[in-house]
């Protein structure tokens, strides 16, 4: 999070609280990051908006800019101007979709989870970081080299923003449930289940000082375990993963960062692997 150079922050005028702002100027404070103001808007004109707020962003000691557009829609026009600013986070308040629009149209929170290359910060939450639990959700059954990676990302992002703001970081990893007919014994039988999850853990827990009282390894869905721990440590932030599913594979199957989305009560980081980042910024250049 350090090598975050500039910050794009989406703006919505109609909310006066800034929730994104608010969590943009937090991690700016600390590493320094140019803080980009955008309006999604095709219709209305909010420069003296703008205007207005980078001045006061300026005169608290920011270094910020700002602007308005809209590319065909709100997840495009976030993507479009994040790639032209090379801006390394994104950070959006969240709003919930109303159910029925939710089970007709893919939400436009989620496409932007789907198809960002950069990490997005969804906040969800005006409860302050400071000294709070920061939670990051691992799957570490997968131990190929693409999820290794993605682990550490998940747990170096974590492990920054418990730094930046004093708070306390935990990690969670679901794990299946026993399976009799397992080939692998060490399947048969949950206790046997949980020490293996423990000891794939050992290595970032070393790394990053994870005590095993703040190492959480439970059996069943992640989109169900995850929301469960994030309430009951009262979590202010989660750190998780998503791969990025896009089709008809991604309309099935959903990825666990956009069903937890409005389950969970804590702001929402999600990072990507690097070769679907890369994969993502090739589809945004041919656009």
């Amino acid at each position: 999070m350090q090598a975050i150079r500039s910050i794009l922050v989406v703006m919505e005028p109609e909310q006066p609280e800034g929730l994104a702002l608010k969590r943009a100027k937090l991690i700016a404070g600390v590493t320094q990051s140019q803080l980009h103001l955008l309006v999604c808007d095709k219709k209305h004109d909010h420069s003296a908006y703008l205007h207005d707020l980078s001045n006061t962003l300026e005169q608290e000691g920011y270094n910020a800019s700002c602007q308005q557009a809209w590319h065909e829609n709100l997840h495009q026009t976030v993507i479009t101007v994040q790639q032209a600013e090379d801006c390394g986070l994104v950070i959006k308040q969240h709003f919930p979709d109303n159910p029925l629009k939710k089970a007709l149209l893919t939400p436009d929170d989620w496409k932007l989870l789907r198809y960002c290359p950069s990490p997005v910060l969804m906040v969800k939450s005006d409860k302050p970081w400071a000294g709070g639990i920061v939670l990051a959700a691992v799957d570490v059954g997968n131990a190929d080299v693409e999820h290794r990676t993605l682990h550490a990302s998940i747990i170096g992002h974590g492990h920054d923003i418990a730094a930046l703001a004093k708070a306390k970081l935990h990690v969670i990893s679901a794990h299946p449930a026993p399976m009799l007919s397992a080939a692998d014994p060490t399947f048969q039988l949950k206790e046997t289940i949980e020490a293996r999850y423990r000891e794939e853990c050992k290595a970032f827990q070393a790394e990053y000082e994870i005590a095993d009282d703040c190492l959480h390894i439970a059996e069943g869905p992640a989109d169900a375990l995850i929301p469960q721990m994030a309430r009951k440590l009262a979590a202010v932030v989660t750190v998780i993963g998503t791969v990025a599913r896009t089709g008809l594979s991604g309309a099935l199957i959903g990825n666990t960062a956009e069903v937890v989305l409005d389950s969970l009560e804590s702001d929402i980081l999600v990072l990507k692997p690097a070769d679907i980042i890369a994969h993502l910024e090739e589809l945004v250049a041919q656009r």
